[in-house]
Order: structure tokens, then sequence, then C-alpha cells
């Protein structure tokens, strides 16, 4: 297993520096490019055009200026971000915290009750609470994460919802920066954005747990657990559950790269500080730098959660062998 692992990473290398070169290119040649911001200006001269670009470095050739930067990016320098005045590195990292809290909030909510309900729907096959929580997980498929958030702020924050007597009205976006919430009123906001976050996620939970369970409940290592007397929740929970996860770990570890990534379309409706809402300004203003940097971030995270899956498949099934 050792051996795998660092091949796997060594191996991670260069396919790191290939879909850096790619992201690099295309943003790079991307309409307007770098100088797209100051393009927008009416009163912009060529002159002022070329001298820009003698300074941003922009005039020199393109596979040039990726080998400057990948040399920049050895030493731990991702850039300058053009957008924030700050370092890329310094701008992500401070926006972290928040994505974070947020995304790991919602993966816990969503990974509880997700498998939960699928494990009770695959228990109760074609009942009445399985038709339930089968409509639930499509209705959380297919919906549009923009227009759920709106109208989650719309119930919640707008106009408020009466329930068991009580008016429950919940603040409909964040602060402007992370550092400046209190602990009650960074909860209070996390409410709403995590409820939005963990639906989407909980349909793709329940549903790939109940098909795994009901595949695995009509085993013949499982029925002969039944037959040898042991209790329904033993046989279950103990030699059920575990062969059951293997296809999850998979949706899982797809998942991971997203804690880091943040969710840019809830981030931006409900004005979260995170590195999500951090990349959709950047990508507004063209922001070169802050693009590579979140980007290759997200590209990292995809290939370690893959490595991470693989190392998983083999603890949940001996007969995984790798070396």
């Amino acid at each position: 297993m050792f051996n795998y692992v660092v091949r796997r990473t060594l191996q991670a290398i260069p396919l790191l520096i290939l879909i850096s070169l790619i992201l690099f290119v295309i943003l790079n040649n991307a309409p307007g490019g770098a100088l797209a911001p100051y393009l927008q200006n009416p009163h912009i001269t060529p002159a002022d055009i070329a001298r820009l670009k003698h300074n941003l470095g922009l005039d020199k050739p393109l596979i040039y200026r990726y080998f400057i930067w990948l040399g920049q990016l050895l030493h731990g320098d991702l850039g300058y971000s053009t957008s924030n005045s700050e370092s890329v590195l310094q701008a992500i990292v401070e926006r972290l915290p928040a994505t974070l809290e947020l995304q790991i909030s919602a993966f816990v909510v969503a990974l509880a009750f997700g498998l939960s309900a699928g494990i009770f729907a695959a228990v109760r096959p074609y009942s009445l609470s399985d038709y339930f929580i089968t409509t639930l997980a499509f209705f959380g498929q297919s919906m549009p994460v923009f227009w759920f958030a709106l109208m989650m702020q719309l119930a919640f924050a707008v106009h408020g919802i009466q329930m068991f007597g009580y008016e429950i009205r919940l603040p409909s976006a964040s602060l402007s920066t992370y550092d400046t919430f209190v602990l009650s009123d960074r909860l209070e906001h996390l409410v709403l954005p995590t409820i939005v976050l963990a639906l989407l996620q909980l349909a793709l939970y329940s549903r790939f747990m109940r098909s795994s369970m009901l595949e695995v409940i009509h085993t013949d290592y499982m029925r002969t657990a039944a037959a040898k007397g042991l209790d329904r929740r033993t046989v279950l929970f103990k030699h059920g559950l575990k062969n059951a996860m293997i296809p999850i770990v998979t949706i899982v570890a797809l998942a991971l790269p997203g804690l880091v990534g943040g969710a840019i379309v809830t981030e931006t409706i409900f004005a979260w500080p995170g590195a999500g809402r951090l990349f959709f300004n950047a990508l507004g203003q063209s922001d070169i730098a802050l693009l590579m940097g979140y980007l290759l971030l997200g590209a990292f995270f995809v290939v370690f959660s893959n490595l991470l899956a693989d190392v998983a498949y083999a603890w949940l099934d001996p007969r995984v062998k790798y070396d």
C-alpha cells in the first residue's frame, strides 16, 4: 500500500503541471485576458495598453510567461491579485476559514441525514416512507441552487415563517468579512446556506446509500448471518453497512474538493465571504493570477481525493490489493 501511495503521488506531479499549463493557456487567451479590466476604460489609448502589457509582462511569449509563473509557484508564490490588491495566497487563505465552516457544516448534515435516510429506505423498500424519501431526493437533485437559495431567503429572511405559534426569521446574508463575526451571529448566518447546500448533497447520498444497501441486503452472506439468528440490527450495521459504504466512498471523495473550493453560487447569493465568492469576483474582473491559484488548488484536491478514495477501498474491502 505504501508503494502504491508513493507511486500515485509521483504520478500526480506531471498531471498537475499539465493541468496548470492548460489552465494558463485558456485563461490568458480569454477575451481581453489580464487587460480586460483596463480595456473597459473608454479613455485608454494604444500607448497605455502597450505600457500595461510591458509592465504586466504580457508582451512576452505565452510559454515564457508560463515558466515564469511555474518557477514562482515552486517558491510558494502564486502571484499578485489585481482585484484584491494582495497576494493570491493571502487572498485564498484569508477566506478559507469561512468556506470550510460553511462546507463542513453542510457536508456533515448531508452525510448524516442522507446515509440515515438511504438505510431507512433500503430496509423498508417500496413502502410509503421509501417513496417519501425518494421524492425528497429527486426534489433535491433537480432543484436549481440559485432559485432554491433565493426562495429560502424570501421565506425565512424577508417574510418569515409561522411555525408552532412562533415566527422563524433568519438573516439572508452574512457580513462582509469573516473576522467581524461573533459566534452566535456566525451560527445564525450559517443556517440558511447550510440548509441549501445540505439538501442538494443529501439527495445524492440517500439515493446511492439506498441502492447500495439494497444490493447488499440480498447477498448470500447477509442471509447466512440472519439464518444464524443474529439480531437484525447487527446483521445490517456490522455485516452490511461496511460493504454498502464502498460505492459511497467515491461520492464522498469527489465531494471533498468542494470543502476547500467553496460553493460559488451559494456563497455569492448569501454574500458569504468564502473562496467561492472570491472566485466569482475574480472571474468578473479577469483576475488571472487569482483564478489560476483557485483552480489549481481545486485540481490538487481532486487528485488527492481520488488517492484517498483508493486507500479507503482497500480498508473497506480486503479483497482490494494495490501492491
